[in-house]
């Protein structure tokens, strides 16, 4: 909806000194991959290293932001859809401020995660945590695989619905073949490679 009695209000602190102050620029490092991959503990494990080098991080979580933000929406494909932008929009917001946002969703469809892409800009890398689907079905951890085959779920990613993969991701990761330590060591280089990091981080 366009209304053109709102303006964007800019800050008293530009990107460059944001990103001096904070030691980083901020960034939003986008997990995406069937449910039971290993987003969310990809991403946890992330944000705690970044936190505990001194960093500043944050990760968006795809049932956590269901509780509250998008609690109003449900699973179909427009509702999937408005989950991504509205959560693709947060993330764009703290990044700006200068976080290291670390966004797991599901996010089944690319043209979903490229418009996040375009919003972002140049601080936006898309990690497809790129899991098996047999792999992800026998982990399970909320039983969801096994209700959607008993047809209670319907529409359920993988099973009834399409994950489109990423085609050239910034980082792919099978969770089952790389240790969580190490993904995280592949995740920081990235970032350090990147150019994100600026100088020391906070309180160093």
């Amino acid at each position: 909806m366009a209304d053109r009695n709102i303006t964007w209000h800019g800050h008293q602190v530009g990107a460059d000194d944001r990103a001096r102050l904070l030691g980083q620029q901020g960034a939003v490092l986008w997990f995406t991959g069937l449910s039971g991959s290993g987003k969310s503990t990809l991403a946890m494990a992330l944000e705690h290293r970044l936190l505990h080098a001194g960093r500043v991080a944050y990760v968006l979580d795809g049932d956590n932001v269901r509780h509250g933000l998008n609690a109003d929406l449900g699973f179909s494909d427009e509702d999937r859809r408005e989950n991504i932008r509205r959560v693709g929009e947060v993330a764009r917001l703290l990044a700006d401020a200068g976080l290291i946002v670390l966004a797991a969703f599901i996010s089944p469809f690319r043209e979903d995660r490229a418009r996040v892409a375009e919003r972002v800009g140049s601080g936006f890398f898309e990690i497809h945590v790129a899991t098996a689907l047999e792999v992800c079905e026998a982990r399970d951890p909320k039983g969801l695989y096994q209700r959607a085959r008993a047809g209670d779920i319907p529409s359920f990613t993988g099973i009834s619905s399409p994950y489109e993969a990423p085609e050239a991701p910034a980082l792919r990761v099978d969770t089952a073949a790389r240790p969580l330590e190490a993904a995280v060591d592949d995740l920081m280089a990235l970032l350090a490679k990147a150019g994100r990091f600026v100088g020391s981080p906070r309180g160093a």
